[in-house]
């Protein structure tokens, strides 16, 4: 049984179970993942797992319990265990207080997104990623595989996503214990792609080798890789959220308060089509929305709560009201023209973590990686030491961003925390006139 026939079983299950006034609504989750670790260039572990979880909601006006169980794939076994966690809530419901802010979408709806059936081959991955790092010490982690998530309610709601994709994360060590970090993702392996990638960071690499060039703390031209870019805009996602708006906390609230511009260059999207991420969230339908146009405030993401609670209109957004699928445009710049743009300055690949000094200036902080470069002329000089920097939002994509990379990078995100993460940000680079180190 295939993971769609799997939860449709149980879905037709739970709607032969409900009583009276009750309604349920059902989140479902699985995936068949390969992990395979790399070290020395080699592969040194892999393994796989295979894994399916749902969620179970019940609800009685305006009362409503869940409970998130494991199941192991086999319809025999599930059903009496999904059965059981509806008898446990259905004792547990009338013990509860009223929920004022619950607002359960009663519609019916449809959703169905099911990417092309490409299997993916990640032994034959693992090989390409050894025969292309023979002599190089390289560290790195590949996920691959499908995920799968639904949604379904006694209401009539059906939503169901499959695809396959594969991250790459990696790092090329130099001798002296310094590296270069670097990625590859997607839904379908290019050989040809990842060769580029490689031998771009492997460049990278020898100038590792050199000796450090020393910088004072100041304002310095730079360029952010979409690995770096991604680190400073994933925080400030949250801040698209109507109850973060709502409530005054969101790093974005001088922006949607029409205090503070971005630069018209800055334009992003909540897409539907070409990101990973289900089309549906457990809120209903998600809606392609304009979150930024031409550095403007553009639409909020409101989740059905936020919606009663401040009398806007759902958007299909999930109760966290984070962007599943983040797209920032590009603009006119060539990637491989970025170091003669730049100038003179610094070209800075990956950060090592980001945090807000300042929220409601949208001020960031946090260190540069080991592959930050000092660039003169157009040419890389020197590595530069591990600086911290403390920005602004509002500034670096602000009046100090001077162009963007014509073709936005797919990111996925890495962690595997209980299940391989869903979603993907799509950000160009973005060269700036300054960039604040502190220290």
């Amino acid at each position: 049984m295939d993971a769609r026939q799997h939860f449709s079983a149980l879905l037709e299950h739970l709607q032969a179970q409900v009583v009276g006034e009750e309604g349920f609504t059902l989140a479902y989750g699985a995936e068949v993942s390969s992990f395979i670790r790399f070290n020395h260039g080699q592969v040194r572990q892999a393994g796989d797992v295979q894994q399916v979880y749902v969620t179970l909601s019940l609800y009685q006006g305006q009362r409503h319990a869940e409970s998130k169980l494991a199941l192991s794939g086999v319809l025999d076994e599930d059903l009496p265990r999904l059965q059981q966690i509806v008898q446990r809530l259905r004792g547990v419901l009338p013990t509860l207080s009223d929920d004022p802010y619950l607002r359960v979408n009663r519609e019916a709806w449809r959703s169905e997104l099911a990417g092309e059936a490409v299997r993916l081959d990640s032994a034959a991955m693992a090989q390409q990623i050894v025969a292309a790092a023979a002599g190089l010490d390289l560290v790195g982690f590949l996920a691959v595989g499908p995920q799968y998530q639904g949604f379904a309610s006694s209401w009539g709601a059906f939503g169901w996503y499959a695809a396959s994709s594969f991250n790459f994360e990696f790092s090329l060590f130099h001798g002296n214990g310094q590296a270069v970090k670097s990625g590859y993702a997607g839904e379908q392996w290019d050989a040809q792609a990842f060769a580029r990638k490689l031998e771009r960071a492997r460049q990278q690499l020898e100038f590792l080798g050199r000796p450090a060039k020393l910088l004072q703390p100041g304002a310095y031209r730079a360029y952010l890789a979409p690995a770096a870019l991604e680190e400073l805009v994933s925080l400030c996602c949250w801040g698209f959220g109507a109850q973060a708006l709502a409530s005054g906390g969101s790093p974005l609230q001088r922006l949607f308060n029409g205090k503070a511009e971005l630069s018209p260059l800055v334009t992003m999207d909540e897409r539907i089509e070409g990101g990973l991420a289900p089309a549906f969230t457990s809120e209903g339908p998600r809606q392609p929305l304009r979150l930024i146009g031409q550095g403007r405030p553009g639409e909020r993401l409101v989740s059905s709560r936020s919606a009663a609670e401040y009398g806007l209109i759902a958007n299909g957004s999930g109760s966290g009201e984070y962007p599943m699928s983040l797209q920032m445009h590009g603009g006119e710049l060539d990637e491989q023209h970025v170091l003669q743009q730049l100038g003179t300055g610094l070209y800075i690949g990956n950060l090592w973590y980001g945090n807000f000094s300042d929220l409601p200036a949208a001020r960031l902080t946090g260190m540069t990686r080991f592959a930050t470069f000092w660039v003169e002329d157009g040419q890389i000089q020197a590595p530069v030491n591990t600086m911290r920097f403390d920005d602004s939002l509002f500034d670096f994509l602000g009046p100090h961003l001077e162009a963007l990379t014509r073709e936005p990078e797919l990111l996925l995100p890495g962690g595997t925390y209980g299940a391989r993460q869903t979603g993907s940000m799509a950000l160009p680079g973005a060269l700036l006139s300054r960039f604040t180190l502190t220290l």
